[in-house]
């Protein structure tokens, strides 16, 4: 790859292929005189779409937040597969501020790809965003060093339950 296209590419992943995101940030019209073809963002989407899929982790929500970033502005059906997958398989070993955060993350990208994704995929997606919220509620509050309850502007576990309750509205919402 030449270096005009590896800064294309950096600026494309530094932004989660957010051109209205580049454009604030002032760094659109060099993105634009790259001359990147709309095939190679696609490319360059499922690469980050993979790698960042690859970052999921029960200690933050980090990709989580990117991966959702993503969705904003490119329709993947990949993502909400990977990120189901990864909840499935690990977040019940995080602690209560970590699944909060991936569990909303997990239903805005849902709601972002719900009129593209198969009615299969959506019922696997809210169910697994209800399990993680069903979790926080029913288990007592577990929050890991560098987590705080105030990051998320709550002050106890009931107000933690309070935020669940109504992401688990929010579900309902979504199947309807």
């Amino acid at each position: 790859m030449n270096d005009q296209l590896e800064s294309a590419k950096a600026l494309f992943m530094e932004y989660c292929g957010s051109l209205p995101d580049m454009h604030r940030g002032g760094r659109y019209a060099e993105y634009k005189t790259y001359g990147v073809d709309i095939a190679t963002e696609k490319l360059w989407c499922k690469e980050m779409v993979e790698q960042l899929s690859g970052e999921l982790s029960i200690r933050d929500w980090e990709a989580v937040s990117s991966l959702s970033l993503v969705s904003k502005h490119h329709q993947e059906s990949r993502i909400v597969e990977n990120v189901i997958s990864f909840a499935a398989r690990n977040m019940m070993s995080a602690d209560s501020v970590v699944r909060l955060m991936f569990a909303e993350h997990l239903l805005d990208i849902i709601r972002l790809h719900k009129k593209e994704i198969s009615q299969e995929l959506l019922l696997r997606a809210c169910k697994t965003a209800a399990e993680l919220l069903e979790a926080i509620i029913a288990q007592p509050l577990i929050v890991d060093p560098g987590h705080e309850l105030a990051q998320l502007k709550l002050k106890d576990k009931r107000g933690l339950n309070q935020r669940a309750k109504q992401d688990m509205d929010s579900i309902e919402e979504i199947m309807n």
